[in-house]
């Protein structure tokens, strides 16, 4: 095999890793190099001749000529005799090129030069994924699921790359089978064992970013400022928007129409509900914006210690928790101010705490009432058994027990 037949091999890497002629080659030049290195000790008399166009390589070996006998390095000289035998004409002091074809190189230099072509070309593979997909964090991109595992699942991208889309980075309603297609947002890059490990995420907050950059032309532009996103997975999200033109309303213009340009992205996020709210810097304002949909009665904030007290209607109180605690939970980290919600004192002077039923209410159901929102007797009251059954995930039995029980204290 001569020297030249490597190059159209080792191209077919070409077909399936991203890599250039150009690279193919300087990594083939610098094999070579290598090579010849451990074969006779250095490189400086060699040129490796790396031809794009023709796709071939040649190795020559310059050597000045001197008499026989004289030749003190090998490398450098060559003896008069062993000249002529390349070039009948040349004379002493001349410089002859000789060139070093495959022959020359032993059966397992030969083997050793294929490894170390192959283990250059994945080093670079994976280098080059790294960089570039390190460059492409916080973007969102789409792929194919290509396997679906109990812990994650493999996507590739339109260039075969493998992204992995862990259990804790999905959204709990999502599903997915292979051949499906998903988007996600690129969270993190790492190098795992000398290959790169791509980590894509539906759960980040980044996400729902991009997505309404990608879905709304005021944000994408900069018209609209998103001030700060905070999720629930799956259930519920929160975005403080803010716009310094005041032509532009930046909460109708993120919901549009009817919904219609935030429903593109709520169905993306497998129906996550989204609440889109005017950033302030005036902390009463910002929070009870934070709490919609509930009204409140009144606030107090103490902005040293970040806390806030809310004062409500009963009726509201279930609405400012919301189902599993997410909206109040949410308003908290979006605003950073710890948030406890009371009921108007005028309406709730005859309450009775729903604790205090714990011997004729089991403890399982009075936690999920007040998951809900309604941790006193009249709360309770205040809903119906459906709205109470739906919210709470509760029997009808149990709630008509509940209710019969509440009214029996009031009567």
């Amino acid at each position: 095999m001569e020297t030249k037949d490597l190059v159209p091999i080792f191209a077919e890497f070409k077909e399936f890793k991203n890599i250039d002629r150009e690279t193919m080659m300087r990594i083939l030049e610098d094999v070579f190099r290598s090579t010849l290195i451990k074969k006779y000790g250095n490189d400086n008399n060699f040129d490796i001749i790396v031809n794009i166009d023709k796709g071939d390589l040649q190795i020559f070996h310059y050597r000045i000529i001197v008499e026989d006998g004289a030749v003190t390095d090998p490398n450098s000289e060559i003896a008069y005799t062993d000249a002529i035998k390349i070039e009948p004409d040349f004379t002493v002091g001349e410089e002859v090129a000789e060139e070093i074809h495959m022959k020359d190189f032993g059966r397992r230099e030969i083997l050793s030069i294929r490894q170390n072509l192959v283990t250059k070309i994945q080093d670079f593979e994976k280098d080059n994924v790294y960089h570039k997909y390190k460059d492409k964090v916080g973007e969102v991109i789409t792929g194919e699921v290509y396997q679906v595992w109990r812990k994650e699942i493999l996507v590739m991208d339109e260039e075969n790359m493998e992204l992995t889309l862990p259990k804790n980075e999905q959204i709990s309603t999502d599903y997915y089978r292979k051949g499906d297609t998903l988007r996600a947002v690129v969270s993190r890059v790492d190098m795992r064992s000398g290959s790169p490990l791509i980590i894509i995420s539906r759960t980040s907050p980044v996400f729902l970013e991009r997505l309404f950059e990608q879905e709304i032309p005021e944000v994408f532009d900069g018209l609209i400022t998103i001030k700060k996103i905070v999720r629930a997975p799956g259930e519920r999200a929160k975005i403080a928007v803010e716009s310094y033109d005041e032509r532009i309303d930046p909460v109708g213009a993120c919901v549009g129409m009817k919904g219609g340009r935030i429903h593109g992205i709520v169905r993306e996020l497998r129906n996550e509900s989204i609440d889109v709210i005017n950033y302030t810097d005036n902390p009463q304002l910002y929070i009870t914006r934070a709490l919609s949909p509930a009204k409140i009665s009144d606030i107090i904030v103490d902005e040293e210690k970040k806390k806030a007290d809310v004062y409500m209607k009963p009726d509201q109180v279930s609405l400012a928790i919301g189902k599993g605690g997410y909206n109040i939970k949410l308003a908290g980290r979006l605003t950073g101010y710890e948030i406890d919600v009371y009921r108007d004192a005028e309406t709730d002077g005859e309450d009775v705490d729903l604790k205090e039923f714990n011997d004729e209410i089991d403890q399982w159901v009075i936690d999920a009432l007040i998951d809900i929102g309604c941790d006193t007797a009249k709360s309770v009251l205040a809903l119906s058994a459906d709205d109470i059954m739906k919210r709470a995930e509760l029997e009808e039995d149990v709630v008509n027990h509940v209710m019969e029980v509440l009214r029996e204290e009031f009567e």
